[in-house]
């Protein structure tokens, strides 16, 4: 009986600790994109975590089957950790304006709810096999960005000096790193100032602080907003 226990005490942990790789393995992708708000700690701890609930809510109140008046559902505490995970994934999604990043990182990490869900209902080969499938798709997906993700547009408002040559400047800039101008607004400040309004569309491996960069080293343009 007792080597009984222990045996089942041990698959048990086996899951917890195969959860916990796969999540590591997850999120290993995101901890080397240094533009991530998680990382492999992250989906290590949530895929774990999902594993044990699912265990708890599997096996844990096994000793009340049979007592009379009492009718169990093991799916409840997996469905909540399901329904809890939409908090996290909140926390890493951003909106700045017209933009939203974070979306990607907060569908990884509900998939990693479910490999953990799936472990620790003991469906090794679907855990597994869904944590391959995962890391497979953003990998061929971050290494194809003309496939996976559509150009970036965003608004720049800027403040230079009054030169004629600042417009031919920074497109010179933009045509040499693929970024399109698609609509510029011009409004004079003063004698000696000019604001410009710049909609630009940039390739998706560039952010607006990229975008900024390349700018802020010419001496004509006074500040940038975004």
């Amino acid at each position: 009986m007792e080597e009984n226990f222990w045996i089942i005490q041990g698959e048990y942990l086996l899951r917890l600790f195969l959860a916990a790789l796969c999540g590591c393995i997850i999120g290993h992708d995101q901890s080397s994109n240094h533009t991530k708000t998680v990382g492999m700690r992250t989906h290590a701890v949530v895929a774990m975590a999902s594993a044990l609930m699912t265990l708890t809510s599997k096996y844990g109140f096994s000793d009340l089957i049979g007592e009379k008046g009492i009718s169990l559902d093991p799916s409840r505490i997996t469905a909540g950790v399901v329904t809890a995970i939409g908090f996290l994934g909140a926390g890493v999604i951003f909106v700045r304006k017209e933009n939203v990043t974070g979306i990607t990182t907060a569908a990884g990490l509900w998939a990693t709810v479910g490999v953990g869900c799936a472990l620790g209902a003991g469906m090794y080969l679907l855990g597994i096999a869904a944590s391959i499938l995962i890391v497979a798709v953003q990998l061929f997906l971050l290494h194809n960005k003309k496939i996976s993700q559509e150009p970036i547009f965003e608004k720049l408002v800027l403040e230079v000096s009054n030169d004629e040559d600042i417009h031919t400047l920074f497109s010179g800039i933009f045509e040499r790193h693929h970024i399109e101008i698609t609509s510029l607004q011009t409004k004079r400040l003063s004698p000696q100032k000019l604001e410009i309004t710049l909609l630009v569309r940039y390739p998706a491996a560039y952010n607006a602080e990229d975008v900024i960069k390349l700018l802020k080293d010419i001496p004509a343009i006074k500040s940038i907003e975004y």
